[in-house]
C-alpha cells in the first residue's frame, strides 16, 4: 500500500474509531508517559525551589485523547485509548518528576504544596501527536519560560521540540514514539533550567 493511501486510510480508522468510542464506556487502555533519570554528571547543583504550574494547552490537546494531526493541523484521535489523564497533567507530572530524578535542585513541587519558591516553570503544549503525512512522526513541542517568583519577571524563554519516527497505525508504536520524544524534550528542559538558574 502507498503511504497516500495508507494515510487516508488511517484518517478514516481514526475518526469512526473516534467517533464509536464517544457510544462506548471509555478507553480500553490507559497510557503513561515516563520520566529520564539518566542526566550524565555534567550539570551542577542548585539550591534553588521550582514550582511547576500545569501547563497551558489548546483545547485540542488539553485532553486525555492523544492527537493525530493531519495536514493543515487537523486533528483525530486514537480510538479506544487514552492518557492516564489529562495531557497537561500527565505532562506537569513527568516535568516535576524529570526535575527531581537530576537530584540537583533542593525542591521541586507543583502549586498547593508549601514550598517558598524561587522561579516558576511555565510551559505550554505546542504540539503533542502523532504527524500523518509523508511519513509518520511523533513530534512533542513544548514553549517554556522561566520566571523570578519574587518579582515576576521573565528570567528566560525557549522552546524545545522532538521528533521521532513511528507507524501511524500501530497504536503501541505511536505511543512509545511520543513517550521517546517526550523524554527528549524533558531531559533538554531540565538541562537547560539547572544552566540558567
Amino acid at each position: 500500500m502507498n503511504t497516500s493511501k495508507l494515510v487516508k486510510g488511517m484518517a478514516v480508522a481514526l475518526i469512526v474509531g473516534a467517533t464509536a468510542a464517544c457510544g462506548s464506556t471509555g478507553p480500553s487502555a490507559l497510557y503513561d508517559l515516563t520520566a529520564p533519570r539518566e542526566f550524565g554528571n555534567s550539570a551542577r547543583s542548585s539550591n534553588v525551589q521550582i514550582l511547576v504550574p500545569t501547563p497551558v494547552a489548546l483545547q485540542a490537546l488539553d485532553t486525555n485523547s492523544i492527537a493525530v494531526a493531519e495536514a493543515g493541523r487537523i486533528y483525530s484521535y486514537y480510538p479506544r485509548v487514552a492518557w492516564a489523564d489529562s495531557l497537561p497533567n500527565v505532562f506537569q507530572a513527568k516535568l516535576i518528576e524529570t526535575l527531581e530524578n537530576t537530584g540537583k535542585f533542593r525542591g521541586v513541587s507543583q502549586p498547593g504544596q508549601g514550598l517558598l519558591i524561587d522561579y516558576q516553570l511555565q510551559t505550554t503544549v505546542r504540539a503533542f501527536e502523532v504527524n500523518v503525512g509523508q511519513s509518520a512522526r511523533a513530534y512533542v513541542e513544548i514553549a517554556a519560560r522561566l520566571v523570578n517568583d519574587r518579582d515576576g519577571r521573565s528570567v528566560q524563554a525557549r522552546v524545545f521540540a522532538a521528533e521521532v519516527p513511528t507507524v501511524s497505525d500501530n497504536t503501541d508504536q505511536s505511543i512509545d514514539a511520543l513517550n521517546q520524544a517526550s523524554d527528549q524534550v524533558l531531559r533538554e528542559i531540565a538541562a537547560w533550567v539547572l544552566k540558567t538558574v
